[in-house]
């Protein structure tokens, strides 16, 4: 093998090893000496590739998020789903994606990184996941409430969805399925706590 295909061999080793860590672990818990070690090179040998961790944090993130974001339109564009329908397939999306609660990792790694690193990560936070659930918000359908902008439904709505990516309580019980307590936690965050009347007992 020639040595640049040796190379770039090992670039994509640390891109996939580096992606996986970072989304079980978070940016704080991984260590490019975790990652060095899992792929059998040395911090050197990484280092050639990327220089620092912030960089490879970023390289990662910009990538990752761009599928997510992709994953994301596909939802958008699947206009015969009910708003909650397109909604409980967004929230799908990044729990298939993200085994950690998403709002959580991104608030630990921006409180982490440089400043320069930290308007490179908010942009693609902004982009690849306000931007798109902001533009399930838009449609007229969804109902929003005047006094909130779509962008800032995302960040609330991302903000609130901790329990569904693991919480010490079982909400629902143990006897509904995982997509069941999904939608539970999806309705909550949307309509509230507070009992509706199609929850009255005629």
């Amino acid at each position: 093998m020639k040595r640049t295909e040796q190379l770039e061999k090992t670039r994509q080793a640390i891109l996939q090893t580096a992606t996986r860590l970072f989304l079980q672990k978070g940016f704080a818990q991984t260590s490019t000496r975790d990652i060095a070690k899992e792929i059998g090179i040395t911090q050197p040998a990484l280092y050639h590739h990327f220089s620092d961790k912030e960089v490879l944090f970023l390289s990662v993130m910009t990538e990752f998020s761009r599928k997510v974001h992709q994953d994301i339109n596909k939802v958008l564009r699947k206009h015969k789903l009910t708003p909650e329908e397109q909604l409980f397939e967004i929230v799908k999306v990044l729990k298939k994606h993200h085994p950690i609660s998403i709002y959580d990792q991104y608030n630990q790694a921006i409180q982490l990184l440089s400043k320069s690193a930290q308007r490179k990560y908010n942009m693609i936070f902004v982009m690849d996941y306000l931007g798109p659930i902001g533009e399930y918000f838009k449609q007229p359908e969804v109902g929003l409430r005047a006094d909130l902008l779509p962008r800032e439904a995302a960040e609330l709505f991302l903000a609130s969805l901790s329990p569904v990516f693991g919480t010490y309580q079982v909400i629902g019980g143990h006897a509904i399925t995982s997509d069941q307590r999904t939608k539970l936690i999806i309705d909550c965050i949307v309509n509230g706590l507070k009992r509706t009347p199609k929850d009255e007992i005629i």
